[in-house]
């Protein structure tokens, strides 16, 4: 399970995450956004946290453990969803803050089996772990990629909270 020392933070911030930066052999590279923005696989993601503003706290101290969707996570929605979404910023910001969960989570930190964690948006997220790990379903394809501060876990689905 996710162990229970992680504090809560009181901010509204959003998700972002890199897979190249790994494979580039840059994974220091920066905070979360600037990992993000330098890798094209997260234009979509970048795109959505310029948006409705949360830069400058993806930015912050943090640490921050952040589910970062694909741009291929994001083009599987329904058509015109992620258009619709930059149209209504209360409602992205609420599924991009869905994607933080406060402090920096490791994937050795998780033990075999679910639990929930609570995200940055005040709602709980599943996080299961077994050959795989998990969150609402969708799979981390890529783990702990290390951020100044905090950690991107690369999903292959966008979450969405209840």
């Amino acid at each position: 399970m996710v162990k229970s020392s992680l504090k809560a933070l009181a901010l509204s911030s959003a998700l972002v995450l890199p897979m190249t930066a790994v494979a580039n052999g840059d994974e220091h590279g920066g905070d979360i956004v600037d990992i993000a923005a330098g890798n094209e696989a997260f234009s979509t993601l970048v795109a959505a946290v310029t948006a409705v503003g949360l830069v400058d706290t993806l930015q912050g101290e943090g640490p921050f453990t952040v589910f970062a969707p694909t741009d291929e996570a994001f083009a599987a929605l329904p058509e015109g969803t992620v258009e619709g979404l930059l149209e209504d910023i209360p409602a992205l910001t609420a599924i991009l803050t869905y994607h933080v969960v406060p402090g920096a989570i490791m994937s050795g930190d998780l033990s075999e089996g679910c639990t929930e964690v609570e995200t940055v948006n005040g709602a709980s997220a599943t996080v299961c772990a077994a050959e795989t790990v998990t969150i609402d379903g969708a799979t981390v394809v890529q783990a702990d990629i290390e951020a100044t501060n905090g950690v991107i876990h690369v999903i292959d689905a966008v979450i969405l909270p209840e």
